[in-house]
């Protein structure tokens, strides 16, 4: 890193802008300290650099970044040794904002990541703790004129009211003040063409004049604000355009009354209530659509009753309780934070979660949602999860964070935002110059150098994909579809392919012990079941789980050299007994004779048939028995298969069961390509095969072993009761367990995609046609300003529609 000469920044040595003064090289972090400095030593007051303090002008830079609130919002990133924390930065007015904090925190030495969601203004940065720390981060984005903030939801809902109510009363007095002048403007025009006494022309040149002020300079503060904020850190961005713009038709306009020509004071006053008006409706758009989130949000209480030993309960903020913190819940609560059922017990309404109605049964041990809702008993709450780490809070992050993360399309958008406004303003003064030099009158040539700046639009661009993204994420949320990317949208829309794993997917996922084929005389049916379940227990699958419910045994085994093989089963060492318990091949694996397997296969057969699964057990080389477990099919799920072939989807299942119980399940569901006994790489090779063939696939699975081929796919959906693996390798979570929600996902994907397209046809063809008519002369400013405003609410109302 090297420190800027002028401003004492450190910034990283690839952006040096290096200049010689009086003879001696001097380093600067950009071109406009390099100006500053060179122009203070041109003009002989170097003297301030020498009597300057460096120590106390750097901490004094550093004080005016509070990193205290900051401090707690800190947390690990998913990628090891990386550091994540979500800010909210004050001062993003449009797209061009947004590109340009993006761009300089992705320059920024140690920044690995850094995404800015329009909608919330809120961004996430990931930084190496190693390469960088947070207060440099923040200082970047001081240096570019906007101030970065500790985010919170609360905060965030109340700055977006404050902003939508600014924005109100703004419009409110530019619309009021452009009626009032419109009355004498039309005076003044018919003025011109009939003849008007001088004396009362000035009058009401002067009366306009006047009403243009506070129009002007109340009303439009923010744009102007924003423009000379872009400026001097020699940025140009849309506030630029609509400053100059107005400001342009302003001053002409003054010169005009003093030298006795026509006044274009309304015009002013119509560029910036027109754009305050399209502002405010965007603005009020955004509020409905993250509506979701402030819901959500909601449902988290504020405080909860901690108990301390040998004390009362003591009401205290959420954000300071910790891990084995206990919780008094009391009935008709809402419970603050995730944990375990210490004592008591309750009912609990966890729809709000799960999307099921029906109260779930709480006692000493079972598992508690944050954010649920008490309905009867009281309990005490061992807590489990901080504030940050609750679902509820990982329910909103993963809304948040794939609003920010942006579709391969937006890609296009963010390159023209980024040099649209330069190009803008080189175009209009060509179009002025040219005017000028063709003879035209000079109104004429500055009006339409006017109209020139004001018709351009790159907010339409820049708005285009995120406001569609953040409609679709909220809306999907809130039928249970989680997804982590705006890239999600766009592989969704391009399936052709729908491959399902079986267990938990197909089926419930909620196997129950139908039978114990007990295989060896001295063993009995209790004992097969204890020695299964004590492995068994340490196992993520569901099939294990059915015996493990089944145990009615106290007796608890210690299980030595607990060994899983994905796909094929699992072992343990209970009692001097290396115990293995899986499917055939696990068997043959374990030294089981084929024959021995074979003579079994008869009994096992008529189960498969069925479409249930044996599990076999054995030991020594020799089978002891075998556990018949029987998994309901969901009861959406052939409705659901139905509704993806309507979508013109090919639907596949992959299973590590056998062919006849993989085979009985098919059928049942009217899937006509299933592929048994498929190993966790083998459910990953045929999704890889499908994408040789060009198939775009979505892979659909709830375990551990199907981690490998949900990341493989073009879309990867894990269920929302499966493990932690498949649904931190899956690219979208159903919270619900509902199959009828990816049809429903494909569709919304689908129909969001093709208006992200459509919004983006938009912007160009609107820019494309309107710039010209306006190099032409062909538009006037007020004109230019109404179909710059139409162009971005275009885009607005367009994305709404996905809610519908």
């Amino acid at each position: 890193m090297s420190k800027c000469d002028h401003c004492l920044l450190e910034f990283p040595e690839k952006d040096t802008v290096s200049v010689e003064v009086k003879g001696s090289p001097k380093i600067f972090c950009c071109n406009g300290c390099a100006g500053i400095y060179r122009f203070i030593n041109e003009e002989g007051l170097d003297r301030f650099y020498r009597e300057r303090k460096w120590e106390e002008a750097g901490q004094a830079f550093s004080k005016g970044i509070d990193l205290k609130p900051f401090e707690g919002l800190i947390r690990e990133s998913e990628k090891e040794g990386l550091k994540e924390i979500d800010v909210f930065i004050d001062g993003i007015r449009c797209a061009s904002c947004v590109w340009l904090n993006e761009k300089i925190l992705g320059r920024t030495e140690g920044v690995e990541y850094a995404r800015l969601n329009y909608a919330t203004h809120k961004a996430k940065i990931r930084w190496d703790p190693l390469k960088t720390d947070l207060g440099s981060v923040l200082k970047r984005i001081v240096s570019i004129g906007y101030q970065p903030k500790a985010y919170s939801e609360s905060e965030h809902f109340i700055a977006r009211k404050a902003e939508t109510r600014d924005l109100l009363i703004r419009f409110g007095t530019a619309g009021f003040l452009s009626s009032q002048l419109m009355i004498y403007s039309a005076a003044l025009y018919a003025g011109y063409f009939q003849g008007m006494e001088f004396g009362l022309q000035r009058l009401l040149e002067v009366i306009a004049m006047l009403l243009t002020v506070p129009a002007l300079f109340y009303s439009g503060a923010p744009f102007f604000a924003g423009a000379l904020r872009g400026l001097r850190h020699f940025q140009f961005n849309m506030d630029f355009l609509i400053a100059t713009g107005a400001g342009s038709a302003f001053l002409y306009s003054l010169y005009q009354m003093f030298s006795g020509g026509e006044v274009y004071f309304d015009t002013a006053v119509m560029i910036i209530t027109l754009i305050l008006l399209g502002r405010y409706i965007e603005a009020a758009a955004k509020g409905r659509a993250s509506e979701t989130i402030e819901r959500l949000s909601e449902l988290t209480p504020k405080e909860a009753s901690r108990i301390r030993p040998g004390s009362g309960p003591e009401t205290v903020p959420i954000t300071s309780v910790q891990k084995g913190d206990l919780l008094q819940i009391k009935p008709g609560e809402r419970i603050p934070l995730d944990g375990v059922v210490s004592s008591g017990e309750s009912e609990v309404d966890e729809s709000v979660i799960t999307g099921e109605s029906k109260p779930v049964g709480k006692t000493a041990g079972s598992a508690v949602i944050g954010g649920t809702m008490n309905l009867f008993g009281s309990f005490v709450l061992e807590v489990s999860k901080t504030a940050n780490e609750t679902v509820l809070a990982g329910i909103i992050r993963a809304v948040e964070d794939a609003q920010a993360k942006k579709p391969r399309i937006q890609n296009i958008a963010d390159v023209v935002v980024g040099y649209f406004v330069p190009v803008i303003i080189l175009l209009a003064l060509a179009t002025t110059v040219y005017y000028f030099a063709a003879g035209r009158p000079a109104h004429f040539a500055i009006m339409t150098g006017i109209s020139v700046i004001v018709i351009a639009c790159p907010c339409s661009l820049g708005l285009a994909t995120p406001l569609a993204v953040m409609v679709f994420t909220l809306r999907a949320s809130a039928k249970g579809i989680l997804i982590k990317g705006g890239e999600v949208i766009e592989n969704s829309a391009r399936v052709d392919h729908v491959v399902f794993d079986k267990t938990g997917t197909i089926t419930q996922g909620k196997p129950q012990l139908k039978d114990v084929l007990v295989l060896d005389a001295a063993l009995s049916r209790e004992e097969c079941v204890s020695l299964a379940s004590a492995i068994e227990s340490l196992s993520e699958h569901s099939l294990g789980k059915a015996v493990c419910a089944a145990d009615m045994s106290s007796k608890r085994r210690e299980v030595l050299s607990f060994k899983a093989s994905p796909g094929k089963g699992v072992e343990g060492v209970i009692e001097g007994r290396k115990i293995h318990i899986g499917n055939r091949r696990h068997m043959i694996s374990s030294g089981v004779p084929e024959a021995e397997i074979e003579a079994l296969n008869k009994r096992a057969a008529a189960f498969e048939a069925e479409g249930d699964t044996v599990i076999f057990m054995s030991w020594d080389k020799a089978l002891r028995a075998a556990f018949v477990v029987s998994d309901m099919v969901r009861p959406e799920a052939a409705a659901s298969l139905r509704e993806l072939n309507q979508l013109g989807l090919e639907v596949s299942m992959v299973s590590g069961d056998n062919a006849k119980t993989t085979s009985a399940i098919a059928h049942t569901v009217g899937i006509k390509n299933a592929l048994p006994e498929v190993l966790p790489v083998g459910k990953k090779d045929f999704v890889e095969a499908l994408h040789r063939e060009g198939k775009k696939t979505v892979m659909a699975g709830d375990g551990i072993n199907d981690a490998p081929a949900l990341t493989a796919a073009s879309v990867g959906v894990a269920m929302g009761r499966g493990t932690d693996i498949a649904m931190e390798s899956a690219d979208a979570v159903l919270v619900r367990n509902d199959l009828n929600l990816i049809p429903y996902f494909i569709r919304l994907s689908r129909r969001t995609y093709s208006i992200i397209k459509q919004n983006i046809f938009w912007s160009f063809f609107y820019n494309i046609v309107a710039v010209p008519l306006a190099v032409a002369g062909i538009l006037h400013p007020i004109v230019a300003a109404g179909a710059m405003a139409a162009s971005s609410l275009f885009v607005v109302f367009n994305s709404l529609r996905i809610r519908k």
